[in-house]
């Protein structure tokens, strides 16, 4: 049924990746906790400004939040964005 349409039958995030893509699956997957673009580009080895980019779109969708901490940005699961990262 549709309830297993998000099931990975193996671990890394095969279907997350074909649905969004290797960097936007990794940069969700990987906001266990709030974050800023250039923590996320040093931790995933990629230009802040693509981070920065995929975030965006991220965003857009409803599956990260953003929010200001003095002068950074950080970024952060949505419950929505939670739950496609865990596969449920």
């Amino acid at each position: 049924g549709i309830g297993s349409l998000w099931a990975d039958p193996q671990p890394g995030g095969q279907a997350l990746a074909r649905l969004l893509g290797p960097n936007r699956a990794t940069l969700l997957a990987g906001l266990d906790a709030p974050a800023t673009t250039t923590d996320l580009a040093h931790r995933h080895g990629l230009a802040p400004s693509s981070v920065s980019a995929h975030l965006s779109v991220l965003r857009d969708a409803g599956l990260l939040r953003s929010r200001r901490d003095g002068l950074r940005v950080l970024y952060e699961r949505t419950p929505l964005g939670t739950a496609l990262a865990e596969g449920r």
